[in-house]
């Protein structure tokens, strides 16, 4: 699969933009802040229905401005197909699919696109916030029905919770509450199929994992993953306690009597304290967490190989080939070593895009049709709008 052509309408910094795409490696160019990564990120949000920078919407959207437009032409052999989405401030976004009016989560069905970037570290240091964030939005890349469950688990949980927040101001005890019964078997219903989902996104990654993390790192870490549950006894928001996933078959039922257990305590706080909305995704090296063990070329190593390996994933399962490799800025946060062994791995997919402020901080092999970007403006090849000397122009 490659994107062809993209388009912008008041998107970030771009009041207006047309990209030209080739097959292979494509080269984006400019200094930092000049909307390099915004290209990158409107591509990326087709495919995951999110950006890898913010988690609301409306920063996506030109200052001054209701709505941003981002509509690409995606290709796999002789067929096309043309995504268009409408980011609305305020409100649900809206989408078509070849001029057909669709919803905006069925997008992930027709483009799939693996987007790294610095803010990745967050992913093997930072919050299960950041974890949980990663391995949903590949969920709705493998399964794009997910998307739908994963937005309708928000809604009920923001319910629940309300509703036991109003119990806590009240003063009420667990047992006057029987409404909370009805949520409860709502958000079982759709949490435990989240579970499911992503133990076995876990299982599914660790062969590929493993040989990506061996492919940058140039070392065998064992590099392994796994989820604690909250249903299983774990809290890692509270206490960064993690454990291994409990045995399949039982989700339901350890939901439920989780909130059973739970249930005076989620009344005393106002909380929801149990569901995949507390999990972690639990990294490890050389048996080890990887946040607060690992040093920062292995946790770089790491956060890769979880991309690297994620578009593995979707390549061997994908009837539309190879998924879209987007790198933004990464090379600059890279050694040499690791910046070689990184150009080989992503040589061989379909299309590869890379950003970067100093075009030779990229391998030779990936500098084929590089373009300047300045100021929110798409300047052409950088061949004919080279930057300053010393900017790195590519050769």
């Amino acid at each position: 699969m490659i994107v062809e052509h993209l388009s912008l309408v008041d998107f970030r910094n771009y009041a207006q933009a047309e990209l030209e795409l080739q097959a292979g490696t494509n080269l984006l160019v400019g200094r930092n802040g000049q909307g390099k990564t915004n290209l990158a990120e409107a591509i990326a949000y087709l495919a995951t229905l999110g950006s890898h920078r913010v988690s609301a919407d409306a920063p996506l959207v030109r200052e001054g401005r209701e709505a941003a437009f981002v509509r690409a032409r995606f290709a796999h052999g002789s067929r096309r197909v043309t995504l268009e989405l409408q980011i609305n401030k305020q409100g649900s976004n809206k989408a078509r699919v070849s001029g057909n009016p669709v919803r905006a989560n069925e997008l992930p069905r027709y483009a799939q696109a693996v987007l790294f970037a610095p803010e990745d570290l967050t992913i093997v240091r930072g919050d299960p916030s950041a974890r949980r964030r990663f391995a949903d939005q590949l969920l709705v890349q493998r399964t794009p029905r997910m998307a739908s469950v994963l937005g309708d688990y928000d809604r009920v949980l923001r319910q629940r919770t309300t509703l036991l927040k109003s119990a806590r101001a009240r003063g009420m005890k667990a047992e006057q509450l029987t409404t909370l019964d009805v949520w409860d078997d709502k958000l079982v219903a759709l949490g435990s199929q989240i579970i499911d989902a992503r133990r076995r996104l876990a299982v599914d990654l660790s062969d590929p994992l493993a040989r990506a993390y061996a492919a940058i790192a140039g070392d065998d870490h064992s590099p392994r993953l796994a989820w604690a549950l909250s249903i299983g006894g774990a809290d890692p928001e509270e206490t960064g306690g993690a454990e291994e996933t409990p045995d399949t078959g039982a989700t339901t039922e350890q939901f439920r009597q989780a909130f059973a257990e739970r249930r005076a305590q989620e009344v005393e706080r106002g909380l929801t304290l149990v569901g995949p909305h507390r999990d972690d995704l639990v990294l490890r090296l050389r048996g080890l967490p990887v946040k607060g063990y690992a040093s920062h070329g292995e946790s770089w190593s790491m956060a890769l190989a979880l991309r690297l390996s994620s578009a593995e994933l979707l390549r061997a399962e994908s009837p539309g080939g190879d998924p879209i490799l987007i790198l933004d800025d990464v090379f600059a946060e890279l050694d040499a070593a690791r910046r070689g062994r990184l150009a080989d791995v992503v040589a061989g997919y379909e299309q590869v895009i890379v950003t970067a402020a100093v075009a030779r901080d990229i391998p030779e092999p990936l500098r084929d049709n590089a373009v300047r970007i300045e100021a929110g403006r798409i300047l052409g090849s950088l061949a004919e709008h080279p930057l300053d000397e010393g900017q790195g122009e590519a050769s």
